[in-house]
């Protein structure tokens, strides 16, 4: 399974002009099978105050054209999260679409980041834990924050996850925990974990980059730098159930 993560550079752009260099970069990866993008990248999540205008349904202009991207390449595609209108409701929601340009799972984040941010006050957070399958295997998913709560990823893993797959908008001032958590997620639940992180940055915040790949045991196979770039990784899920296997301890648990 071969999987690229985009690194966006966020800028202070509109929201179609962030639309127009995402698709380009799309343009730019090679052949693979699975393509993510960042957190809330079409405003970019320090712009709280775009979030309501910039908001859109699941069925509006944004979504649509990356479905038909999704489709053109013949690939599974995390198209990272946006800000989701449903009702009265926003949300931050990441849309996974398959080869055949079908919406596969929506996730709506479920922590929501009240440091310095307004997201708690804006959003509405998510409700439902998503793992669904894929051809590779069962992947789970979460946004940036939930990174902190390792039971949301037990909870993934009771669910049959192998691997999860996390959009995020981290900023440069933590990159340390960032980089532990990705790390400490995947190693706990021998689980492959798939980030990809915005670069560049909002209103004067920067976001810290270092997209990963890591693999069951912790090991960081691929992970980019600070700016705007493509990580790419091959992996073979199947090495989860191999882990999991030589060392048991997601069966040796007490508190179940």
């Amino acid at each position: 399974m071969k999987v690229a993560g985009i690194q966006l550079e966020m800028s202070d752009r509109s929201k179609a002009e962030n639309v127009e260099y995402a698709m380009a970069r799309l343009d730019q990866v090679p052949a693979v099978d699975l393509i993510l993008l960042p957190e809330i990248w079409p405003c970019g999540f320090f712009c709280f105050d775009r979030y309501a205008a910039d908001s859109e349904p699941l069925d509006g202009p944004t979504v649509s054209a990356f479905r038909q991207k999704a489709r053109e390449r013949r690939c599974h595609m995390v198209m990272g999260s946006l800000v989701e209108r449903e009702g009265d409701g926003l949300f931050n929601t990441t849309v996974f679409i398959g080869p055949g340009g079908e919406i596969i799972a929506r996730y709506r984040k479920i922590h929501l980041f009240g440091y310095q941010s307004d997201e708690t006050r804006l959003l509405t957070p998510g409700q439902e834990i998503v793992v669904v399958d894929t051809p590779w295997g069962r992947a789970g998913f979460s946004t940036c924050y939930d990174l902190r709560f390792p039971e949301l990823f037990r909870r993934m893993v009771d669910s049959g996850a192998e691997i999860f797959l996390i959009p995020s908008a981290w900023p440069l001032a933590r990159i340390e925990a960032w980089r532990l958590f990705n790390r400490a997620r995947a190693h706990e639940n021998l689980a492959f974990l798939a980030s990809c992180n915005c670069a560049g940055e909002n209103l004067g915040k920067r976001y810290g980059g270092h997209s990963m790949v890591v693999d069951p045991w912790g090991r960081v196979l691929a992970e980019g730098g600070e700016h705007g770039e493509m990580v790419t990784a091959e992996i073979d899920i199947r090495e989860a159930a191999k882990a999991r296997a030589e060392f048991p301890a997601l069966a040796d648990r007490v508190f179940r």
